[in-house]
């Protein structure tokens, strides 16, 4: 007998179009991946000659329910040098990525029926994240005009006495877009007083920026969570080990949820993570510049198609591109792009219902990669039309 919280469970489209492609790919098809957000580049040199010393030396045993002492000192340190503000390694939980640095936030903060605002489009997972612990998503939606940014009047409209959280992600999957400082602002000032909102705010593409500066919530209030990790600047995804920065007085609820759910996360990792915080700099200054090279060829090839961009994106490795003037069927046109272009992308109704007549495109792969999908891209959608 399945739950009915398993049950409601809405399935991460993405990872049903990867399937597919790769279903397709076993019976000898050539598809080209833009539709999934992970690094085509190794992890830096630095960081798995520390994942080896750390297991040579031993290194493969529980650690500190928080994580290691070290690590979360480096982890203070880099939010104190990169955003001038003052992080605790005593408010810092290492987990094994951010997703479930996620779901311990919103098991600690939310009670059933408890809100918690996100933007529509958002983050695929986000409302399953919420809704498995019995809270309830509030969608505001944001509007391509303003670059997917939040207005904060429309959050305002939304907050209620049930308002747990407002749920920010700058730079954002699925837009690429970030929050501007002045809104930060905005809603940062809505979490003052000890009844208002929390902000959770995902940092996990910060350092991904490519125009402008990104903002961590902590340089505007101190009444937030901050979930951040290695998978996408370091390109460590499969290593698995993210974080998230708590205020003081929630960091023991978590600890025991992390203690009976989780109990640590990997020891040997935690000591890579080190490195790639004080070591692998030259490394992320080269990815990011062949991401932006990517991300401007991706942009000037999907408007020349005929594909709608009215603010480009200046974060993360993703382009959302409006194609309601070829379908308002997103799911529907992702599918039909696979098997007769074979290029994978993801809908734009994995993001929410203000995401459908989009499609993401991900610029997480080769520049030859790219290349080929927008010309095989380009003969669809001539054909299509």
């Amino acid at each position: 007998m399945v739950s009915k919280r398993t049950q409601e469970l809405t399935s991460f489209i993405v990872m049903d179009v990867l399937e597919k492609a790769k279903e397709m790919e076993r019976k000898g098809v050539h598809v080209i991946h833009l539709e999934v957000g992970e690094p085509d580049f190794d992890a830096p040199t630095c960081v798995k000659a520390a994942a080896c010393r750390a297991l040579e030396e031993g290194h493969t045993h529980y650690t500190h329910s928080l994580g290691n002492l070290d690590l979360r000192e480096a982890i203070a340190h880099y939010y104190r040098g990169t955003y001038g503000v003052s992080v605790e390694p005593d408010q810092i939980i290492v987990t094994s990525g951010s997703s479930p640095a996620i779901l311990l936030v919103f098991s600690a903060l939310l009670d059933p029926g408890d809100e918690v605002i996100i933007s529509d489009p958002h983050y695929a997972c986000y409302p399953n994240f919420i809704k498995f612990v019995q809270g309830v998503p509030v969608g505001v939606p944001v509007f391509e005009e303003d670059g997917f940014q939040y207005r904060p009047e429309a959050i305002r409209d939304k907050i209620t006495a049930r308002t747990k959280a407002i749920f920010i992600n700058s730079p954002s999957n699925p837009t690429g877009n970030l929050l501007s400082e002045d809104r930060m602002r905005q809603i940062a000032a809505m979490a003052s007083g000890p009844d208002a909102p929390m902000i959770v705010s995902d940092e996990i593409y910060h350092g991904l920026v490519y125009e402008g500066n990104d903002h961590s919530i902590l340089e505007f209030t101190d009444r937030a969570f901050v979930l951040n990790g290695f998978s996408k600047l370091f390109a460590m995804t499969g290593l698995r080990l993210g974080y998230v920065i708590a205020p003081a007085s929630l960091v023991r609820p978590m600890q025991k949820l992390q203690q009976n759910f989780f109990i640590s996360a990997n020891s040997m990792v935690q000591k890579a993570a080190i490195a790639a915080l004080q070591c692998a700099g030259d490394d992320v200054a080269r990815m990011k510049s062949i991401y932006n090279e990517r991300r401007k060829f991706m942009i000037r090839r999907l408007k020349e198609i005929g594909l709608g961009i009215t603010v480009e994106p200046t974060g993360a490795f993703y382009v959302f591109a409006n194609v309601k003037h070829i379908s308002t069927d997103s799911y529907k046109l992702a599918f039909d792009i696979l098997e007769k272009a074979h290029v994978g992308v993801t809908p734009g109704i994995d993001f929410g219902a203000n995401g459908e007549g989009y499609l993401r495109f991900s610029y997480a792969s080769s520049m030859e990669n790219i290349a080929e999908a927008m010309n095989r891209l380009e003969k669809y959608f001539r054909t299509h039309r």
